[in-house]
């Protein structure tokens, strides 16, 4: 999967949680949840539990306190799905 894909995903993913259209139709690996998109963080939560089911993977506690933005949710989803 290239990177493209990965942030179409995540895009997919994120969408029902935004508050702000602007941040989310400009998403890009810089992009952060809480303060570009404006999502709060227990919406944060369901995010990463999404991200999960869609990937099928298992994110722990350490990783789900780094994934405050694209670029760091893609390396880790990365490095998950490799296994």
């Amino acid at each position: 999967m290239n990177n493209q894909e990965l942030i179409d995903k995540l895009k997919k993913i994120v969408k029902p949680y935004i508050q702000n259209e602007e941040a989310y139709d400009n998403l890009n690996e810089e992009t952060k949840f809480i303060e570009d998109l404006k999502i709060n963080s227990a919406n944060l939560v369901d995010v990463i539990l999404d991200v999960e089911d869609e990937f099928d993977i298992e994110i722990g506690d350490d990783e789900m306190e780094q994934m405050m933005d694209v670029k760091s949710s893609m390396d880790i989803i990365t490095k998950k799905i490799s296994k």
